[in-house]
């Protein structure tokens, strides 16, 4: 009677692409860091575009007012979910510190 062996469980986050950069850049980086990173880059790009907007109303050079005050809300609806997270994190990890083993 034959056994074959029993594979690994592959976790979620790994796929074939991220496996290849594992192996040529080091270690994966986390699906948390990866949401935490692209939260952070969705702030910065939609204050660039708030900025940018603003600019171009303050030179008379778009037409439409009513893009500025969507960048505008775009922009602080953006910042508000990254500290509404950071501080999710911050109590997963407060309440992770309370635990006594």
């Amino acid at each position: 009677m034959e056994f074959t062996p029993i594979r690994p469980i592959d976790p979620l986050w790994t796929s074939q692409a991220s496996q290849q950069n594992e192996t040529a850049a080091g270690p994966a980086q986390s699906m948390f860091a990866t949401v935490f990173q692209a939260a952070i880059q969705n702030v910065r790009d939609t204050n660039a575009q708030q900025v940018n907007l603003e600019y171009q109303l303050s030179t008379g050079q778009i037409d439409n007012p009513a893009l500025v005050n969507v960048a505008i809300t775009k922009a602080s609806t953006a910042a508000e979910l990254l500290m509404q997270m950071r501080n999710k994190a911050v109590d997963a990890y407060n309440e992770l510190m309370r635990i006594s083993l």
